[in-house]
Protein backbone atom coordinates (compact mmCIF):
# COMPACT_ATOMS: atom_id res chain seq x y z
CA UNK A 1 0.00 0.00 0.00
CA UNK A 2 1.05 3.66 -1.30
CA UNK A 3 0.50 7.03 0.31
CA UNK A 4 0.73 10.38 0.00
CA UNK A 5 -0.04 13.91 0.76
CA UNK A 6 -1.29 16.54 -1.39
CA UNK A 7 -1.25 19.90 -0.95
CA UNK A 8 -4.79 21.71 0.28
CA UNK A 9 -4.14 24.96 1.17
CA UNK A 10 -3.89 23.54 4.68
CA UNK A 11 -0.61 22.71 7.44
CA UNK A 12 -1.06 18.99 7.13
CA UNK A 13 -2.12 18.55 3.56
CA UNK A 14 -4.76 15.66 2.61
CA UNK A 15 -4.54 12.32 2.68
CA UNK A 16 -5.02 10.03 -0.75
CA UNK A 17 -3.92 6.53 -1.04
CA UNK A 18 -1.98 6.00 -4.50
CA UNK A 19 -1.75 3.26 -7.30
CA UNK A 20 1.43 1.40 -7.10
CA UNK A 21 2.88 2.88 -10.21
CA UNK A 22 2.63 6.45 -8.45
CA UNK A 23 0.07 7.69 -11.22
CA UNK A 24 -3.00 7.78 -9.61
CA UNK A 25 -4.70 8.30 -6.41
CA UNK A 26 -7.96 8.20 -4.38
CA UNK A 27 -8.59 9.85 -1.02
CA UNK A 28 -10.19 8.04 1.77
CA UNK A 29 -13.39 8.68 3.14
CA UNK A 30 -12.58 8.51 6.98
CA UNK A 31 -9.79 10.70 7.62
CA UNK A 32 -8.15 13.23 6.53
CA UNK A 33 -4.54 13.70 7.09
CA UNK A 34 -1.75 10.45 7.42
CA UNK A 35 -1.33 11.83 10.89
CA UNK A 36 -4.86 10.99 11.91
CA UNK A 37 -4.24 7.40 9.86
CA UNK A 38 -1.51 6.82 11.76
CA UNK A 39 -3.37 7.26 14.86
CA UNK A 40 -6.49 4.89 13.86
CA UNK A 41 -4.54 2.40 11.78
CA UNK A 42 -5.80 -0.65 12.60
CA UNK A 43 -9.34 1.30 11.70
CA UNK A 44 -8.49 2.70 8.73
CA UNK A 45 -6.25 -0.02 7.24
CA UNK A 46 -9.52 -1.79 5.23
CA UNK A 47 -10.66 1.06 3.49
CA UNK A 48 -6.93 2.17 2.41
CA UNK A 49 -6.66 -1.76 1.14
CA UNK A 50 -9.91 -1.00 -0.95
CA UNK A 51 -8.95 2.06 -2.13
CA UNK A 52 -5.29 0.51 -3.35
CA UNK A 53 -7.72 -2.09 -4.80
CA UNK A 54 -9.52 0.22 -6.59
CA UNK A 55 -6.61 2.10 -7.83
CA UNK A 56 -5.15 -0.96 -9.36
CA UNK A 57 -8.41 -1.58 -11.21
CA UNK A 58 -7.73 1.87 -13.12
CA UNK A 59 -9.85 4.05 -10.81
CA UNK A 60 -8.71 7.32 -9.34
CA UNK A 61 -7.45 10.84 -10.60
CA UNK A 62 -4.01 11.29 -12.03
CA UNK A 63 -1.13 12.41 -9.45
CA UNK A 64 0.19 14.97 -11.99
CA UNK A 65 -2.87 17.23 -11.53
CA UNK A 66 -1.67 18.23 -8.08
CA UNK A 67 1.38 19.02 -5.84
CA UNK A 68 2.51 16.30 -3.96
CA UNK A 69 3.79 17.30 -0.37
CA UNK A 70 6.08 15.11 2.22
CA UNK A 71 3.79 12.16 3.12
CA UNK A 72 4.10 13.93 7.01
CA UNK A 73 4.83 18.13 6.32
CA UNK A 74 4.92 18.08 10.01
CA UNK A 75 5.58 15.18 12.75
CA UNK A 76 5.44 15.46 16.67
CA UNK A 77 8.83 14.03 16.23
CA UNK A 78 11.71 13.03 14.08
CA UNK A 79 14.48 11.20 15.59
CA UNK A 80 17.63 10.34 13.62
CA UNK A 81 20.37 7.59 13.53
CA UNK A 82 23.21 6.64 12.67
CA UNK A 83 23.53 3.26 11.98
CA UNK A 84 26.02 2.64 8.99
CA UNK A 85 29.34 1.85 10.48
CA UNK A 86 31.47 2.75 7.03
CA UNK A 87 30.14 6.40 7.16
CA UNK A 88 31.19 7.16 10.85
CA UNK A 89 34.34 5.60 10.54
CA UNK A 90 35.18 7.70 7.31
CA UNK A 91 34.26 10.48 8.94
CA UNK A 92 36.32 9.91 11.76
CA UNK A 93 39.56 9.15 10.21
CA UNK A 94 39.49 12.16 8.10
CA UNK A 95 38.86 15.00 10.75
CA UNK A 96 41.77 12.60 13.43
CA UNK A 97 38.82 12.33 15.69
CA UNK A 98 38.71 9.71 18.59
CA UNK A 99 35.83 6.77 18.19
CA UNK A 100 32.64 6.85 19.68
CA UNK A 101 32.61 4.33 22.52
CA UNK A 102 28.79 3.34 22.46
CA UNK A 103 27.22 -0.03 23.08
CA UNK A 104 23.65 2.03 22.03
CA UNK A 105 22.83 3.14 18.81
CA UNK A 106 23.66 6.84 17.83
CA UNK A 107 20.47 9.19 17.53
CA UNK A 108 19.85 12.98 17.97
CA UNK A 109 16.59 15.00 17.97
CA UNK A 110 15.46 17.05 15.15
CA UNK A 111 13.35 19.43 13.84
CA UNK A 112 10.28 17.92 13.04
CA UNK A 113 7.84 21.17 12.55
CA UNK A 114 8.59 20.82 9.23
CA UNK A 115 9.22 18.93 5.96
CA UNK A 116 10.07 20.11 2.59
CA UNK A 117 8.01 18.09 -0.13
CA UNK A 118 10.10 15.97 -3.27
CA UNK A 119 10.06 18.84 -5.50
CA UNK A 120 10.09 22.21 -3.52
CA UNK A 121 13.08 24.50 -3.91
CA UNK A 122 15.02 24.02 -0.19
CA UNK A 123 16.29 28.09 1.08
CA UNK A 124 19.24 28.48 2.64
CA UNK A 125 20.93 31.65 4.08
CA UNK A 126 24.37 31.26 2.93
CA UNK A 127 27.02 29.36 0.41
CA UNK A 128 29.34 29.55 3.22
CA UNK A 129 27.48 27.35 5.67
CA UNK A 130 28.57 24.37 3.95
CA UNK A 131 25.26 23.21 2.33
CA UNK A 132 25.33 19.24 2.21
CA UNK A 133 22.63 16.71 1.23
CA UNK A 134 21.93 13.21 3.34
CA UNK A 135 20.29 10.02 1.56
CA UNK A 136 18.48 7.97 3.97
CA UNK A 137 15.76 5.75 4.36
CA UNK A 138 13.52 6.27 7.37
CA UNK A 139 10.36 5.07 9.38
CA UNK A 140 7.39 5.96 10.41
CA UNK A 141 5.75 4.05 13.77
CA UNK A 142 2.29 4.04 15.32
CA UNK A 143 2.28 4.72 19.22
CA UNK A 144 5.39 2.84 20.65
CA UNK A 145 4.49 1.62 24.38
CA UNK A 146 8.22 2.86 26.46
CA UNK A 147 10.63 0.28 27.06
CA UNK A 148 9.47 -1.71 23.87
CA UNK A 149 12.48 -4.34 23.10
CA UNK A 150 13.85 -4.31 19.33
CA UNK A 151 12.36 -7.85 19.12
CA UNK A 152 8.92 -6.62 19.63
CA UNK A 153 9.47 -3.56 18.08
CA UNK A 154 9.08 -4.18 14.39
CA UNK A 155 5.10 -4.28 14.80
CA UNK A 156 5.39 -0.70 15.30
CA UNK A 157 6.45 0.02 11.97
CA UNK A 158 4.00 0.83 9.74
CA UNK A 159 5.04 3.10 7.01
CA UNK A 160 8.62 3.66 5.13
CA UNK A 161 10.01 6.26 3.52
CA UNK A 162 12.98 8.08 1.84
CA UNK A 163 14.84 10.99 3.31
CA UNK A 164 17.45 14.13 2.39
CA UNK A 165 18.56 15.03 5.42
CA UNK A 166 20.10 18.01 4.84
CA UNK A 167 23.41 19.68 6.76
CA UNK A 168 25.16 22.78 7.15
CA UNK A 169 29.00 21.44 7.31
CA UNK A 170 30.73 24.43 8.77
CA UNK A 171 28.40 24.65 11.66
CA UNK A 172 27.94 21.18 12.69
CA UNK A 173 31.23 21.05 13.99
CA UNK A 174 30.98 24.15 16.60
CA UNK A 175 27.81 22.94 17.68
CA UNK A 176 29.34 19.37 18.28
CA UNK A 177 32.11 21.04 20.72
CA UNK A 178 29.68 22.68 23.04
CA UNK A 179 28.10 19.11 23.78
CA UNK A 180 24.59 20.22 23.35
CA UNK A 181 24.01 18.92 19.88
CA UNK A 182 22.78 20.58 17.06
CA UNK A 183 20.38 22.95 16.10
CA UNK A 184 21.57 25.60 13.34
CA UNK A 185 23.71 22.95 11.14
CA UNK A 186 20.24 20.81 11.19
CA UNK A 187 17.67 22.62 8.85
CA UNK A 188 14.28 20.70 7.82
CA UNK A 189 14.69 17.31 5.73
CA UNK A 190 13.20 16.60 2.94
CA UNK A 191 10.93 13.31 2.02
CA UNK A 192 9.95 11.31 -1.00
CA UNK A 193 6.34 11.54 -2.48
CA UNK A 194 5.28 8.48 -1.50
CA UNK A 195 5.60 6.30 1.95
CA UNK A 196 4.89 2.51 1.67
CA UNK A 197 3.79 -0.56 4.12
CA UNK A 198 6.50 -2.77 4.48
CA UNK A 199 5.09 -5.32 2.68
CA UNK A 200 5.54 -3.84 -0.52
CA UNK A 201 9.25 -4.26 -0.47
CA UNK A 202 8.97 -8.26 -0.61
CA UNK A 203 12.48 -9.63 0.45
CA UNK A 204 13.97 -6.15 0.12
CA UNK A 205 12.81 -5.46 3.59
CA UNK A 206 14.80 -7.69 6.14
CA UNK A 207 15.80 -7.84 9.68
CA UNK A 208 14.33 -4.16 9.73
CA UNK A 209 16.70 -3.29 6.88
CA UNK A 210 15.42 -1.51 3.45
CA UNK A 211 17.94 -3.84 1.15
CA UNK A 212 17.86 -1.52 -1.62
CA UNK A 213 19.78 0.94 -3.75
CA UNK A 214 19.75 4.88 -3.10
CA UNK A 215 20.22 6.49 -6.14
CA UNK A 216 21.86 10.02 -5.85
CA UNK A 217 22.35 12.54 -8.41
CA UNK A 218 24.05 16.11 -7.89
CA UNK A 219 23.47 18.09 -10.82
CA UNK A 220 22.34 15.21 -13.02
CA UNK A 221 25.90 13.66 -12.48
CA UNK A 222 26.20 10.09 -10.76
CA UNK A 223 27.28 10.33 -6.83
CA UNK A 224 26.67 7.40 -5.13
CA UNK A 225 24.48 4.10 -4.99
CA UNK A 226 25.08 2.70 -1.79
CA UNK A 227 22.31 -0.14 -0.87
CA UNK A 228 20.58 -0.04 2.68
CA UNK A 229 20.87 -3.38 3.95
CA UNK A 230 24.32 -2.38 5.62
CA UNK A 231 22.80 -0.85 8.82
CA UNK A 232 24.74 -1.96 11.63
CA UNK A 233 21.49 -2.31 13.84
CA UNK A 234 17.83 -2.44 12.04
CA UNK A 235 14.92 -0.04 12.31
CA UNK A 236 13.14 -2.55 15.02
CA UNK A 237 16.82 -1.46 16.96
CA UNK A 238 16.44 1.94 16.34
CA UNK A 239 12.72 2.03 17.57
CA UNK A 240 13.31 0.37 20.63
CA UNK A 241 16.47 2.42 21.75
CA UNK A 242 14.37 5.29 21.18
CA UNK A 243 11.42 4.03 23.26
CA UNK A 244 13.74 2.72 26.13
CA UNK A 245 12.80 5.36 28.47
CA UNK A 246 9.73 7.15 26.69
CA UNK A 247 6.60 6.30 24.81
CA UNK A 248 7.00 7.01 21.13
CA UNK A 249 3.89 9.27 19.97
CA UNK A 250 2.26 7.99 16.52
CA UNK A 251 3.33 9.81 13.45
CA UNK A 252 7.09 9.81 15.07
CA UNK A 253 9.64 9.34 12.36
CA UNK A 254 12.93 8.05 12.38
CA UNK A 255 15.90 7.62 10.41
CA UNK A 256 18.92 5.86 9.63
CA UNK A 257 21.43 8.22 8.75
CA UNK A 258 23.49 8.67 5.70
CA UNK A 259 23.20 5.83 3.49
CA UNK A 260 26.89 4.49 3.18
CA UNK A 261 28.63 1.26 1.75
CA UNK A 262 31.95 -0.45 2.61
CA UNK A 263 32.76 -0.74 -0.90
CA UNK A 264 31.93 2.94 -1.04
CA UNK A 265 34.97 3.29 -3.99
CA UNK A 266 32.85 1.25 -6.19
CA UNK A 267 29.04 2.41 -5.15
CA UNK A 268 30.07 6.23 -3.86
CA UNK A 269 28.54 8.03 -1.17
CA UNK A 270 24.81 9.64 -0.12
CA UNK A 271 26.41 13.05 0.54
CA UNK A 272 28.92 15.27 -0.13
CA UNK A 273 31.19 15.05 3.63
CA UNK A 274 31.65 11.71 2.72
CA UNK A 275 33.12 12.27 -0.36
CA UNK A 276 35.46 15.07 0.95
CA UNK A 277 36.83 12.46 3.98
CA UNK A 278 37.71 10.37 1.38
CA UNK A 279 39.51 12.80 -0.63
CA UNK A 280 40.94 13.66 2.33
CA UNK A 281 41.97 10.28 3.62
CA UNK A 282 43.70 10.21 -0.11
CA UNK A 283 45.61 12.87 -0.82
CA UNK A 284 45.57 15.42 2.11
CA UNK A 285 42.85 17.91 1.62
CA UNK A 286 39.14 17.57 0.25
CA UNK A 287 38.69 18.60 -3.65
CA UNK A 288 34.66 18.39 -3.53
CA UNK A 289 32.77 21.70 -2.91
CA UNK A 290 29.51 21.89 -1.06
CA UNK A 291 26.23 23.04 -2.34
CA UNK A 292 26.36 26.22 -4.46
CA UNK A 293 22.52 28.05 -5.08
CA UNK A 294 21.02 26.98 -8.29
CA UNK A 295 22.55 23.33 -7.53
CA UNK A 296 20.27 19.99 -7.55
CA UNK A 297 19.99 17.19 -5.94
CA UNK A 298 17.95 13.64 -7.06
CA UNK A 299 17.35 11.05 -4.51
CA UNK A 300 15.50 7.51 -5.54
CA UNK A 301 15.30 4.05 -4.54
CA UNK A 302 13.22 1.46 -7.04
CA UNK A 303 11.82 -1.80 -6.27
CA UNK A 304 14.51 -4.75 -7.16
CA UNK A 305 12.08 -4.81 -10.30
CA UNK A 306 12.62 -1.54 -11.05
CA UNK A 307 9.13 -0.65 -10.06
CA UNK A 308 8.18 2.96 -8.21
CA UNK A 309 8.69 2.50 -5.10
CA UNK A 310 9.01 6.10 -2.53
CA UNK A 311 9.55 7.72 -5.96
CA UNK A 312 12.22 10.53 -5.98
CA UNK A 313 13.23 13.84 -4.29
CA UNK A 314 14.60 16.30 -6.68
CA UNK A 315 15.15 19.39 -5.63
CA UNK A 316 16.93 22.42 -6.22
CA UNK A 317 19.06 24.54 -3.70
CA UNK A 318 17.86 28.44 -3.78
CA UNK A 319 19.18 31.43 -1.53
CA UNK A 320 16.91 32.71 1.33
Amino acid sequence: MKLATIENGTRDGGLVVVSMDGERYLAPGTVSTLQQAIECWDECAAEFQALSGRLESGDGAATGTVKIAAPLPRAWQWLDGSAFDTHGELMQRAFKMDPIEHDKPLMYQGLSHQFYGPTDDVPFVSEADGIDFEGEFGVVVDEVPMGTRSKDAMRYIRLLVQINDWSLRTIAPKEMKTGFGWVQAKPACSVAPFAVTPDELGDAWKDGRVNLDLEVRWNDERFGNANGGEMSVGFHELVAHAAATRTLCAGTIIGSGTVANANYREVGSSCISERRSIEMLDAGAPVTPFMSFGDSVFMEARNKDGSVLFGAIDQRVVED
